[in-house]
């Protein structure tokens, strides 16, 4: 690879990670090309970009930018690809899915970076998948701010119904 080319690669490598807030380090070296076709798929239905890197350039990229990525360089030895992600656990659940769907042990978790919080290691896997997303945080906030609105409509409504029940017989014993 020329030395512009590199250089070019670690600008964009550089801007990808000053992007994004989250991101997982992943070994896919033991897959055949059929497979590792698979996983391109399913990271583009799921929306992750998946890039195979030289190790010292990433390395280049991640002491340009202004995060703290110094726990990863232990994690940069052998193949490696990076997934970059909108979603905090949506490469976790790919991993977990692709293994279960093609029978292997790849792709192997190095680590992930996620929303400033770094996460070394295989074992680490479980706990990401059960991280909630962005998206899925707020839907639990607006779950939780309309519980208390929806019980007092619906106090209001079945109060007006046996208020109204209470006034009709009210009257009509009146009579």
């Amino acid at each position: 690879m020329r030395k512009e080319n590199k250089k070019q690669l670690i600008e964009s490598l550089t801007q990808q990670l000053t992007d994004v807030n989250n991101f997982y380090l992943t070994d896919i070296s033991a897959l055949n090309a059929e497979d590792t076709s698979d996983l391109r798929r399913l990271c583009f239905k799921y929306g992750i970009k998946l890039q195979v890197v030289k190790n010292t350039l990433l390395r280049k990229a991640m002491e340009n930018v202004d995060k703290d990525f110094d726990d990863f360089y232990e994690t940069l030895k052998g193949n490696t690809s990076v997934m970059f992600t909108e979603s905090g656990n949506g490469p976790a659940k790919l991993i977990k899915e692709f293994r279960k769907k093609f029978k292997t042990d790849r792709p192997i978790l190095k680590g992930a970076y996620i929303e400033e919080m770094t996460y070394l290691g295989e074992d680490q896997l479980d706990f990401l998948v059960s991280i909630k997303s962005r998206d899925e945080l707020i839907a639990d906030v607006i779950a939780l701010l309309q519980s208390p609105v929806k019980n007092v409509v619906s106090a209001l409504q079945s109060g007006s119904n046996t208020l109204s029940g209470i006034l009709t017989t009210l009257s009509e014993k009146s009579e």
